[in-house]
């Protein structure tokens, strides 16, 4: 069973990781020789990091199934790098844009406010439109002397196979239609029209390895380097962004019951998909990350195992010493491929709407999200001045990600910066501390003219936090001591409401977890250790609680009576 599911998710991820690095070198003009070392390298290198997404070596991976490998959303931006400095410039950036995410990870809570999903949805809307150049090039790459109907018919078969398959059907049938789709694609163009190229098939051996064709890594920094860094930068945090959202859904599939998503896990998971592509650079080949479709195969079977993870990271592997298979994959024809990168590029546009959505767009984050959709577009186009934007301008402005994902980010720190003021209390994580949290409360809800109920809510939101966070340890001499846990509490007025953000270190025990329990007990007279729970939920809107490595954040909001009904 593990071996097939193995194989199954395999399967389904191979022409993607293989297709990836091929676009990538063929549009830029690479070579044969370095094609084949770089689709060589993809394999292995995204073997070896889905296993240790599943297996977890310290605090790298999530321990959890998901598949890495190539992505299609560094295509532009790799194929401009190519163009420009050739694979050691593209190993370099690559590198450098992979110490983004090791940062990422171990300092995910602090830079929660600068990666959002408002970056994320905003970039991930924007990729499309810088590919729609390298799809319009693939539609038109058929044999010379080909029949004029050739790209259009081959095109249109794989199109309509790969939509009208999840259209009408569910399960198995709509998870492999991408697959059905190249496959009939490639039996018109083959059959019907001649254009599937199966002289180099045949001529591949059946296991062997590729010619050595390692470009280095270019350490010069030329002014090509720094002007596409800032895009590279900007799509890696897309990519995370992305891992977070799988690192999410796959732990939400793997749980029987429902559980507070771990982030400690996610950070693992990012650190593993910096790792990956810092292999990658080093190894001359295309960047990876994680696949959405490593979790529809989990949700669909219902098996989680991490030892599925494991076996897919070896067929990965053993899938790069078969150079006949990886040949029939690069044979595809361009139309095909084209076909194939529409679907792809159309489930990016939909997956950044989604997480624009999830996240909730109000009046402010919709107009921020919208000017900078066509900012991004209008420069990635040359919509805007295109004569005032010349050399190192024109390449850092002329790549509509990073104009569109900049503008969110400015953008958002200025509604961050006038927004209103925040009130911060640096204390020790005691139970001797509650009269200085409680005064630094009042203080804040008088400041603001709140009513005396408002306030009381407030406080009594301050109080229980506090009795759930320092349980069992009020006698602890440790925590007595200025070498013991810190609490920084910070509370954001919004209009009649508040946020409330505790950050400390705490224990094992996730609070929204400890809610969930107690929804589910049987309504009986509430014990004294589920009565802070009990008056925390009466009292607070929302309660989420995000467990990091080195430190947790409980973002509780209060609102007045007449809106929350409490």
């Amino acid at each position: 069973m593990t071996a097939g599911l193995g194989l199954q998710y395999a399967l389904l991820c191979i022409a993607s990781i293989v297709l990836t690095p091929a676009i990538m070198i063929t549009v830029a003009g690479g070579s044969d020789a370095y094609l084949s070392w770089a689709v060589f390298a993809a394999l292995v290198i995204s073997g070896l990091t889905t296993a240790i997404q599943a297996r977890r070596v310290g605090r790298i991976g999530a321990g959890y199934i998901l598949v890495m490998g190539s992505t299609a959303a560094f295509l532009a931006v790799s194929v401009s790098a190519l163009e420009q400095g050739g694979p050691g410039m593209l190993a370099a950036l690559i590198i450098a844009s992979s110490l983004i995410q090791f940062v990422l990870a171990a300092r995910m809570a602090l830079l929660r406010k600068i990666f959002t999903p408002a970056v994320a949805g905003t970039v991930l809307m924007l990729i499309p439109v810088t590919l729609a150049p390298i799809i319009l090039e693939k539609l038109a790459e058929v044999p010379a002397g080909a029949s004029p109907a050739v790209a259009p018919v081959t095109a249109g078969v794989t199109l309509l196979v790969t939509l009208l398959l999840p259209l009408r059907f569910s399960g198995a049938l709509r998870l492999w239609s991408p697959a059905i789709g190249i496959l009939a694609g490639c039996l018109i163009g083959g059959l019907g029209f001649g254009i599937y190229e199966m002289s180099s098939v045949a001529e591949a051996a059946w296991i062997g390895l590729p010619e050595l064709a390692y470009p280095g890594v270019d350490l010069r920094f030329r002014p090509e380097f720094w002007a596409l860094l800032p895009s590279f930068v900007m799509v890696t945090l897309v990519g995370a962004m992305d891992t977070l959202g799988d690192s999410i859904a796959i732990q939400r599939v793997s749980w029987r019951r429902p559980r507070a998503i771990d982030f400690r896990s996610i950070q693992g998971a990012i650190a593993a998909d910096g790792l990956g592509n810092l292999l990658s650079g080093l190894a001359g080949t295309v960047p990876n990350t994680t696949y959405g479709m490593s979790v529809s195969v989990s949700e669909l079977t219902g098996v989680a195992a991490r030892r599925i993870g494991l076996s897919v990271g070896i067929i990965f592997i053993g899938l790069a010493f078969l150079p006949k298979f990886v040949s029939a994959i690069l044979a595809i024809p361009g139309p095909v491929v084209a076909a194939y990168l529409v679907v792809i590029l159309s489930l990016i546009f939909v997956f950044g709407m989604k997480i624009l959505l999830q996240e909730g767009l109000d009046h402010r984050m919709g107009l921020v999200v919208g000017v900078a959709f066509w900012i991004g577009t209008a420069f990635q186009l040359d919509w805007i001045y295109p004569e005032y934007f010349q050399g190192a301008w024109e390449e850092l402005l002329g790549n509509g990600m990073t104009v569109g994902g900049f503008t969110v980010i400015l953008l958002t720190l200025f509604m961050e910066a006038t927004g209103g003021r925040p009130a911060r209390l640096k204390t020790r994580l005691t139970a001797e501390t509650w009269p200085e949290i409680d005064a630094f409360l009042t203080k804040f809800a008088e400041r603001r003219r709140w009513g005396e109920q408002m306030e009381l809510r407030l406080r009594t939101v301050g109080e229980e936090t506090l009795r759930i966070l320092t349980r069992g340890e009020g006698l602890d001499p440790v925590a007595e001591t200025e070498v013991g846990r810190r609490l920084l509490l910070i509370v954001r007025p919004d209009g009649d409401a508040a946020d409330l953000e505790f950050l400390a270190t705490t224990d094992e025990t996730n609070v929204e977890d400890q809610l969930a329990m107690l929804s589910e007990a049987a309504a009986s007279l509430p014990v004294e250790a589920e009565t802070p729970l009990r008056l925390l939920r009466h009292y607070a809107s929302s309660i989420r609680h995000q467990q990091y490595h080195d430190i947790d954040i409980l973002t509780i909001r209060v609102e007045p009576v007449q809106r929350s009904g409490g």
